[in-house]
């Protein structure tokens, strides 16, 4: 098992807990929107479904989710940015957003990273350090053989995060590891695309309140969609 970012275990249980606020469905419908315009993306499909799978999670009604798709072909102004920085203390923070005016939403983020301690970077600046990757959450059983045959089935790696396991694959065998889990009697929580850090920065005591409520600002953003750290508390 390799090194974990406390905040993302924090993030996943703070989105459960809060998952029927109005700002949530926001961020669900854009993610649909995004993923059902698709273009280029030979994976668009596949997104599509882990979003609707992440709205249903969250009990968004079924006609929400139709309108978000329907959006898709509006001609609407929707797209994906990434914004790279750096949090108070030097650890590496990926920003995914969707937008309809990047300019507003450029100036906006960036205020989020200077006025809070941190330092927006360019393009690729901290990318490096991390890798695209499926996550796939699931309870723990009662079984010692549970470890041993995630890697049966596959599992490059895997995070014990108290009364679940978060368990890493390739992002094009997401979905067939979902199918494999759910045949072998594991329960599923959560399906997602994320972006994985490669190396971990330590963040001391003293500065953990300080980049936990840096990485939040974010999270609070409207158009903020996923917000990846290596931050390592």
């Amino acid at each position: 098992m390799s090194g974990h970012s406390h905040y993302a275990t924090t993030k996943r249980q703070k989105e459960l807990k809060d998952n029927a606020r109005g700002q949530v469905f926001s961020k669900l419908s854009r993610a649909i929107t995004i993923a059902a315009k698709g273009g280029a993306d030979p994976d668009a499909n596949f997104k599509l479904r882990i979003a609707i799978e992440k709205a249903r999670e969250a009990s968004m009604p079924k006609e929400n989710i139709d309108r978000a798709i329907s959006k898709a072909s509006s001609g609407g102004e929707l797209e994906e940015v990434l914004y790279e920085g750096f949090a108070p203390g030097g650890a590496a923070v990926l920003v995914e957003v969707a937008t309809d005016n990047r300019n507003r939403t450029n100036a906006e983020i960036k205020n989020l990273f200077e006025k809070n301690g941190g330092k927006m970077g360019n393009p690729g600046s901290v990318s490096f350090n991390f890798a695209p990757k499926g996550l796939l959450v699931i309870k723990k059983t009662a079984s010692d053989d549970d470890l041993l045959k995630l890697i049966d089935l596959g599992a490059e790696d895997f995070e014990d995060v108290g009364e679940e396991l978060e368990i890493y694959v390739e992002p094009n065998k997401l979905n067939e590891m979902q199918k494999k889990l759910t045949e072998n009697s594991f329960q599923v929580t959560s399906a997602e695309l994320m972006q994985k850090p490669i190396n971990f920065s330590d963040v001391t005591p003293d500065k953990s309140a300080q980049v936990t409520q840096f990485l939040e600002n974010f999270d609070n953003h409207d158009d903020v969609q996923k917000v990846f750290t290596n931050a390592n508390f």
